[in-house]
């Protein structure tokens, strides 16, 4: 990477002016962090040690719940010590392993996403056919192809991009290393180098969103012909919050990477890169086990072991 040699470090957007706003960011966005882990750790606790839980949907949340732990855990901690410490630093090593984390992991789970819309589709729509079309090898097979895409796709734009010579300082206007940012700092003449990757994941965002939504179109049809009201409001109730999540997911996402520069401030970046960097890694848990009875009480069962074995053994847990 040639920038090596002439920038050790780049400079991120601070929180506040102010300490004391600086350590109100800190303490929320702590808050926000350990609700992810708290709630991303309880779903694969309940899915890796409830059998009843090893089926293609709840192998799939669990790896939605791998991936949202990984993606808060790039950007929130180091923002976090920033603001404890009052520091914008982050090195150019760090800067691009962050870049290359946050791309795979944003770009696995929009995959993983994808797959999670798709197994709804045969749940709902052809029922007869589920065993057949996931099948725990399809399932395997479905869930590293996500994996390695995002692999493949970060590493590219993430070489792409840090081959760019930097032109205009190292001061990146968002709490991360984020590539739309970086892309700014470089030089005119050789951003057309790396903005047909960025084109070409969009494309291939697109088709994924194109996927979410036709599969929901048709789950919705399939809905609406049930003729039990009850579940018709359950099948609805299960379906909305997390397409929610993804619209929410996809706008923003793409709105970061596409806006024009003309329109650009350290404000709007903040708030778009909060919310589909922190948002829907807290939020899925949530939303994903809110109507779910049995990922409910598999959860409870695990809080419940928790704290029973704390008071069989209060010198383990207390060390």
């Amino acid at each position: 990477m040639s920038n090596s040699n002439s920038i050790s470090d780049f400079l991120l957007l601070p929180f506040a002016d102010t300490r004391e706003l600086q350590l109100l960011h800190f303490a929320l966005f702590l808050a926000i962090y350990l609700a992810a882990l708290l709630g991303n750790g309880l779903i694969l606790t309940a899915v890796a040690c409830d059998h009843r839980l090893h089926t293609p949907m709840y192998f799939f949340l669990l790896n939605l719940a791998l991936l949202d732990l990984g993606c808060i855990s790039t950007t929130l901690p180091k923002a976090m010590a920033n603001a404890l410490w009052d520091t914008r630093a982050i090195s150019y090593a760090g800067c691009a392993a962050q870049v290359f984390l946050f791309l795979f992991f944003i770009s696995a789970e929009f995959y993983v996403l994808t797959i999670m819309s798709y197994d709804r589709y045969v749940a709902i729509c052809k029922p007869l056919h589920y065993g057949t079309l996931l099948g725990s090898r399809a399932c395997a097979q479905m869930a590293a192809a996500a994996w390695g895409s995002g692999i493949l796709y970060a590493l590219l734009l993430t070489a792409n991009t840090f081959s760019l010579p930097l032109c205009q300082g190292n001061a990146v206007d968002q709490f991360f290393c984020e590539i739309p940012q970086i892309l700014q700092i470089s030089c005119a003449h050789s951003y057309l180098k790396s903005f047909w990757v960025v084109v070409t994941g969009v494309f291939l965002a697109s088709g994924c969103f194109v996927f979410i939504v036709f599969s929901y179109v048709q789950i919705f049809r399939a809905v609406l012909r049930m003729p039990s009201e009850q579940g018709r409001h359950k099948a609805f109730s299960t379906c909305l919050p997390p397409l929610f999540v993804v619209s929410l997911f996809i706008s923003t996402g793409f709105f970061a990477y596409l806006k024009p520069p003309s329109i650009s401030s350290p404000s709007l970046n903040l708030v778009v890169a909060v919310l589909y960097s922190v948002i829907p890694p807290t939020l899925n848990p949530l939303i994903y086990s809110m109507r779910n009875q049995e990922l409910k009480w598999a959860i409870r069962k695990v809080i419940s072991w928790t704290f029973l074995n704390s008071e069989k053994f209060p010198l383990f847990f207390q060390k």
